[in-house]
């Protein structure tokens, strides 16, 4: 091999070494991608305002046998108003209140028309408790349930009585924006039961379910 050859292979093992740390340079100094822009995530703490509208359904129980002890469906719409607060107790674990008032009209028409219960309005005072999941909060919840409701037997006699008692559910609420939520929520209510005032004094009981879905504003 000739001094010349010899020069000729030592130098483009030189440029050759010299192309692949370049090379190794650039791919180290490459910028990194942007991450994606992030989603709404649930900063849960704080307190919030609401509206909500839903679907109730259950049962009047005539418990002193003004209809011979019948058991009477109810089934009807509800919409109405929530506030309540929110905090965190752990890394995990979210606690709150919440109040509600709903405008109803939920109840039937019985006994070939001749007998009708409407709930007017209902209302609670709840405790709540949640697993925070960032941009979810699954939760359950119960406490006080309040129900106003109107007993008519046509012609003859209606009263209208405040039931109280209590309920409980579960929900979900999902962040949308940074104080944006939307709430999704099923609970049941045992108004307890209540004298109406009919051709005697008449003992009523209610019960209820009811599938909501709202949204909530936090400020």
């Amino acid at each position: 091999m000739t001094r010349f050859t010899l020069s000729l292979l030592t130098g483009v093992a030189v440029l050759g070494f010299a192309s692949t740390a370049f090379a190794a340079d650039l791919i180290v100094d490459a910028p990194a991608a942007e991450p994606a822009m992030a989603a709404a995530s649930g900063n849960w703490d704080g307190a919030y305002i609401g509206a909500f509208a839903g679907y109730g359904w259950g049962t009047l129980s005539d418990d002193e046998g003004y209809w011979s002890g019948q058991d009477f469906d109810t089934e009807g719409w509800q919409a109405g108003l929530t506030a309540g607060a929110n905090f965190t107790i752990s890394e995990a674990i979210v606690a709150g209140i919440a109040a509600d008032i709903a405008w109803a009209d939920i109840g039937g028409d019985y006994l070939s028309g001749n007998f009708t219960s409407n709930t007017n309005w209902t209302g609670s005072l709840r405790g709540r408790l949640g697993f925070d999941g960032g941009a979810f909060m699954p939760y359950v919840t119960a406490g006080l349930a309040f129900a106003n409701n109107t007993l008519d037997d046509v012609g003859n006699y209606e009263d209208t009585q405040t039931h109280i008692g209590w309920t409980a559910g579960v929900g979900v609420e999902f962040a949308v924006a940074d104080n944006v939520s939307l709430d999704l929520q099923y609970r049941y209510s045992d108004y307890g039961s209540k004298t109406y005032s009919l051709s005697g004094d008449y003992d009523f009981s209610l019960t209820s379910h009811a599938v909501t879905a709202g949204i909530n504003f936090k400020f």
